[in-house]
Formats: structure tokens, sequence, C-alpha cells
């Protein structure tokens, strides 16, 4: 039987770092891995959606 999502919701926590300092434990890019994620995310939407229109 197949599942329909009709709302989804997304929450995002944001943290400041305090004083503009850098964190050892921050990396080298981090929107690179944001927007490969988003990328991911579109692509696997996109995919589904033409799933759905081949039914």
């Amino acid at each position: 039987m197949p599942v329909e999502i009709r709302e989804i919701q997304i929450t995002a926590a944001v943290q400041d770092s305090g004083g503009g300092k850098s964190s050892g434990n921050a990396s080298a890019s981090p929107r690179g891995g944001n927007e490969d994620m988003i990328a991911k995310c579109v692509e696997q939407v996109l995919e589904i959606l033409k799933e759905q229109k081949e039914r």
C-alpha cells in the first residue's frame, strides 16, 4: 500500500559559536556538507515524484 505524505515539518537548531572563535571540531567547509545533503534530498524527492507519475 503506498504512503502519501501531505505535510513535512523540518526543524533546525542554530548555536552561536561564542564570540567568533572557531572551535576545534568545526569542519573546514560547513556549507559544503549542507549543500551536499540538500542536493541528495532534492534528488530523492524528484525520484519519488517521477515514480508517482509513472503509476
